[in-house]
């Protein structure tokens, strides 16, 4: 894509997310971009075009981190890619999300809807894993709503501290580990006072491939202090 349309993409996505879509006019997309009127819809015939090729890029990316996560064999691989890449995609779509939320009749209409049905759909699939009892199909869907949402609510949170906030929260509600494996369940009841030297490798190699401490707590089942002391060490 050259720079014109690139611009104009940007300033409509900003303007789309800032007011509107429908609030917003091709003249005061014209006028973000410092080009006539007549030089948009050179590049662009409607401002239904402008949405397609802002939200297209979105749904696109979507699928393809969901089909991504789906070639795993392990569940709980599945799990952590579909929510993690879900993640990714929004905070890189994140102007295009508060555009949608802020007219959600953008919506239903068709095609966009039904392949944002499917992307969801595919995604509370995902996130529930084998297991389809009633509760676990719930909690799989409050999560995958629970990843985009906040990106709408505090567009303003820097994308890197936003993520990690909405990652703890996802692997809170799920309780569950975001890796593959789960330390054994403990007989004794609460919280081992320390780890083995062993595990504080492990977590030290976790944080450093970026995992958070609110991961490894609950990977390790101890407290977020005991945590933060072996990443110190």
């Amino acid at each position: 894509m050259t720079e014109t349309p690139r611009r104009i993409l940007d300033a409509a996505s900003t303007l789309f997310a800032q007011r509107g879509y429908r609030a917003t006019s091709m003249q005061a997309i014209a006028d973000e971009v410092g080009i006539t009127k007549a030089a948009l819809y050179y590049h662009f015939g409607s401002k239904d075009e402008l949405l397609r090729d802002l939200t297209l890029p979105l749904l696109d990316e979507l699928e393809a981190v969901l089909a991504e996560a789906e070639r795993h064999d392990d569940p709980e691989t599945v799990r952590r890619r579909a929510i993690e890449g879900y993640v990714d995609v929004s905070l890189r779509h994140r102007q295009t999300l508060v555009m949608l939320v802020r007219d959600m009749t953008l919506l239903v209409q068709a095609p966009v809807a039904e392949r944002f049905k499917a992307v969801l759909l595919l995604a509370n699939d995902l996130v529930c894993g084998p297991d389809r009892r009633l509760e676990r199909r719930v909690r799989a869907a409050q999560v995958v709503a629970g990843l985009g949402d906040p990106i709408v609510a505090f567009h303003d949170v820097p994308a890197p501290k936003l993520r990690r906030l909405i990652l703890d929260g996802a692997w809170t509600l799920l309780d569950a580990s975001p890796e593959p494996s789960r330390p054994a369940a403990r007989t004794g009841g609460g919280r081992p006072p320390a780890l083995t030297e062993a595990q504080a490798e492990q977590a030290r190699a976790l944080h450093a491939a970026g995992h958070s401490p609110a991961e490894l707590a609950a990977r390790f089942a101890v407290s977020r202090a005991t945590v933060y002391r072996i990443l110190k060490t």
